[in-house]
């Protein structure tokens, strides 16, 4: 599927409102406040729009949320008019649908491309963002806003000798768009997170030898993904209100099937029946299928149980299934993943893999990869060792708010938000889809559209008052972030090293970042503050400040 020609604008010198990424969030929050008669204007480092399906085109890649689903909502004739090919999209298709929505609806006259952000500064005395470039050019803009997603820094670990290697290093985040050719050659991916498992299952088949570096096994379920047939799709469309209300009061901003039972109400029997129907439907509706799966210790035993009855099923060298086999911390610890031939890419004779919990990597040397066990010599080495996430991207941003205070000082004992929204000492500066909000804990494009529809009504709310000052009440942020680690960890969260606490980046501090109380609860905390004139809050006018210029 090829992509439209990127004809993007010049970067402007001021702008009312500046929004930093051109992925789902940035498309939608041009669109929205173009139509409410705002100037905004999108920074883009990339060279097309897309965001994380710009970058994100390693083989094997697609959604593990269905398709129908993973698209925007806020208008039906896009929705009617959008055939999704699948249950779950391959990146091209989404990366074409992002392409489609920024043609059809004109926005890449407000895009400027190639383009990426090296300073973000908050001037008090004229009340206006100056957003540094390097382009070496500057926009004054009155609010910025980033959208620059929660998977968009790719992490890589500094192994000791890897400037040595003699052969290819990639990450999945960065993947040449060229592609890369594996085949007949010796690979090894470190990794067995989401981007892991779809790349060995893509590859499996067409490399020599594939080495594959686990550190801890991912509790993964069958997609049983398949073309949608013209009947699914007219179906699919012709309920598309009642799914995406469903998905909207849902606790992670999709439509899901569920018993609506405790999976202890049942018995043994009962409980076989219901874990196989749910595992040969396929996807994440597994961790759904009884409502205290994700909640109460002794039913995910039963559930991880089942699971890794249906893992020993399919891998057949006993030594493989052994290290495949997750345990240790509960399903929902980390994030659940899809998988297509996964597990079974492990039957295959050039397929090991390799447990460096219990034999670490030590260095990288010029032909491969020395683990505390033995060195495999490799050609390719794929570091799928996932994002800097929630956080990475927007302290790369360099914002400096009010009396100078960097976001990294700000954030320096982990991120603090109101709503995920807004930060105290940071005027007029937003965030789509960040921490202490649903973000990944949620259908994300849902949350990213909750996002922009707030954001856009708290501008039109300040621009009615004649109001051009807004900011987040220190108070009121510090409550709210105290809220979102109170309920994140007394979930499973608590109980797994995953890049939700961000403990996959060295040094970082460990919260729980995302809003896990339930997408449907946000929402309604969300509509409340706005229904009672936007408590927490502070929306006033700046006495002095620069007039923008119109265009």
């Amino acid at each position: 599927m090829t992509t439209s020609t990127n004809t993007g604008a010049a970067l402007p010198t001021t702008c009312d409102v500046l929004i930093v990424g051109a992925g789902f969030g940035g498309l939608y929050m041009l669109h929205k406040l173009r139509q409410l008669g705002f100037d905004a204007h999108v920074i883009e480092a990339a060279a097309g729009v897309g965001g994380t399906w710009y970058w994100n085109r390693y083989p094997g890649a697609r959604c593990d949320i269905e398709s129908i689903q993973y698209s925007y909502s806020f208008d039906d004739e896009l929705q009617q008019e959008w055939n999704w090919s699948e249950r779950y999209a391959a990146q091209p298709e989404i990366l074409a649908y992002a392409e489609h929505v920024a043609d059809r609806f004109g926005l890449r006259s407000g895009i400027t491309f190639s383009t990426r952000v090296t300073a973000t500064t908050y001037d008090a005395a004229r009340n206006l963002w100056m957003i540094d470039t390097d382009r070496g050019a500057q926009v004054n803009a009155r609010f910025c806003i980033a959208a620059v997603g929660c998977l968009s820094t790719p992490q890589v670990p500094s192994w000791p000798g890897v400037e040595n290697f003699a052969g290819e290093i990639y990450h999945p985040g960065a993947w040449p768009h060229e592609g890369v050719d594996l085949r007949g050659k010796r690979v090894a991916v470190i990794g067995t997170g989401s981007s892991g498992i779809q790349i060995i299952s893509a590859i499996a088949d067409e490399v020599e030898h594939l080495t594959v570096f686990q550190r801890t096994p991912t509790f993964a379920f069958p997609a049983h993904n398949r073309p949608l047939s013209p009947e699914d799709l007219a179906a699919a469309k012709a309920r598309y209100s009642e799914i995406r209300e469903a998905a909207r009061r849902a606790p992670q901003g999709r439509a899901f099937a569920t018993e609506g039972r405790p999976l202890l109400g049942d018995t043994p029997d009962q409980r076989d029946e219901v874990l196989r129907r749910y595992w040969a439907m396929g996807g994440l509706d597994f961790t759904k299928a009884y409502d205290d799966i994700s909640s109460v210790l002794e039913a995910d035993a039963v559930a991880a149980d089942f699971v890794r009855d249906r893992i020993s099923e399919v891998v057949q060298d006993p030594a493989k299934r052994e290290v495949l086999l997750p345990r240790g911390h509960p399903i929902s610890a980390k994030r659940p993943c899809l998988e297509i031939n996964y597990f079974a890419s492990f039957n295959r004779p050039n397929v090991e893999i390799v447990d460096v919990r219990a034999n670490p990597i030590v260095e990288v040397t010029a032909t491969g990869i020395r683990t505390t066990a033995a060195t495999h010599d490799v050609d390719v080495i794929i570091v799928a060792t996932g994002y800097d996430a929630m956080t990475g991207t927007l302290l790369r941003l360099g914002v400096v708010g009010r009396d100078g205070v960097a976001l990294t000082e700000a954030w320096a004992a982990g991120p603090r938000t109101y709503l995920g929204v807004l930060v105290d000492g940071f005027p007029n500066f937003f965030i789509v889809a960040g921490p202490g909000s649903p973000s990944v804990f949620s259908n994300v494009i849902l949350a990213i559209e909750q996002h922009v529809d707030w954001i856009s009504d708290l501008l039109t709310f300040a621009r009615s008052a004649e109001a051009d000052l807004v900011e987040a009440d220190p108070a009121a942020a510090q409550e709210w972030t105290a809220h979102v680690t109170d309920i994140g960890e007394r979930t499973f969260l608590s109980l797994g090293n995953s890049w939700y606490r961000g403990a996959n980046i060295p040094g970082k501090p460990q919260v729980v970042m995302p809003y896990v109380g339930g997408t449907h609860v946000y929402r309604d905390k969300c509509d409340a503050v706005a229904a009672a004139g936007y408590p927490g809050v502070s929306i006033s006018r700046h006495r002095g400040a620069t007039v923008l210029p119109q265009t």
